[in-house]
């Protein structure tokens, strides 16, 4: 997927929780814009744990292993 094509849905406002759907069949969940990072050649997500609001740990990827974009809520963008 373009970079501008995952910032723009990074960007949309108000700001609707998104999961992340990759080529090798994993996905990731967004639940705040801040906690995402998007560039030309790497997306940069970072993944919470159990005891606070920051990361703890990230994942890197190719924005060209990003398949599709859904909202969590389960409703079509």
């Amino acid at each position: 997927m373009r970079p501008e094509d995952i910032r723009q849905k990074l960007r949309k406002q108000p700001f609707q929780p998104i999961r992340l759907f990759l080529s090798d069949g994993a996905h990731y969940d967004v639940r705040h814009p801040d906690i995402m990072i998007v560039g030309r050649t790497e997306v940069v997500i970072g993944l919470a744990g159990g005891n606070g609001d920051l990361p703890e740990r990230f994942a890197s990827i190719d924005p060209l292993h990003i398949v599709r974009i859904e909202p969590i809520n389960g409703q079509p963008k």
